[in-house]
């Protein structure tokens, strides 16, 4: 039987490239969306279809541990419980931190960080019960070596990894694996939409002299949903082309 996969923020530049390639690899692929995303993910989901997969797409607002709970009640009414979750659900509202209010701090706490709590945590004890599953949370470079303007992002994706290493202990002797995937610059249409100035300066400082395409972030992922994983957890796997190494 095909597992059953969650990606959550799965409609975005390097979500829709996890969504595809884990359906290339057989899963049924359920891609999350916010609620005001709804009409952007239908026609998400037929731009999937012309490609040849059928993903499903299901609106929760994932900062919500209620809207979680619903939406993976129904994701398991529909497929079947959730055998892979891709935590990716993430914002950014970047500002000094002389300028940073309290609504952009817990913006992005909320939805960076808490949400990996609120879906995981509906997922997890099915998990443990069939002995089988696979978390992954992306983290970003950002959360290993801070960045100026970003301390509510660095903050949050710094909190996920440790809450990937508390976790896998739980899961490790129950067949549950836990891993983050700490991507660096990736080209999306959000990078590429930046000035061309700042894009070239941030290619400068990255030692392979590029950004990374989506698809490579996609396939470490697909690395760490397989059963050829079996024996990793607790780790934070560095995609980002030579730009931070610890």
């Amino acid at each position: 039987m095909a597992r059953i996969a969650l990606v959550t923020g799965g409609i975005g530049g390097i979500g829709t490239s996890i969504c595809t390639r884990l359906a290339k690899d057989g899963c049924t692929v359920v891609a999350n969306c916010h609620p005001s995303e709804a009409a952007a993910a239908e026609e998400w989901k037929q731009a999937r279809a012309a490609e040849g997969f059928d993903i499903a797409v299901i609106t929760a607002d994932v900062s919500s541990f209620d809207d979680s709970a619903r939406m993976v009640r129904e994701i398991t009414e529909q497929f079947g419980p959730v055998d892979i979750l891709v935590n990716c659900a993430g914002i950014t509202r970047d500002k000094t931190f002389k300028k940073m209010e309290l609504a952009h701090w817990e913006a992005v706490i909320n939805v960076n960080l808490n949400s990996v709590f609120n879906v995981t945590r509906q997922v997890w004890d099915g998990m443990l019960e069939r002995g089988f599953g696979r978390i992954i949370n992306i983290s970003s470079v950002n959360g290993q070596r801070g960045q100026f303007g970003q301390a509510n992002y660095s903050a949050a994706k710094a909190g996920m990894h440790g809450f990937t290493m508390a976790l896998a202990q739980e899961g490790a002797s129950k067949g549950v694996t836990v891993n983050t995937i700490s991507p660096g610059y990736v080209e999306t249409a959000m990078t590429l939409a930046m000035d061309d100035g700042i894009r070239n300066g941030i290619i400068s400082g990255i030692p392979m002299r590029r950004m990374a395409q989506p698809d490579e972030i996609a396939a470490a992922i697909a690395f760490l949903a397989s059963d050829e994983s079996a024996y990793m957890t607790g780790a934070n796997l560095p995609v980002n082309g030579g730009l931070f190494m610890h």
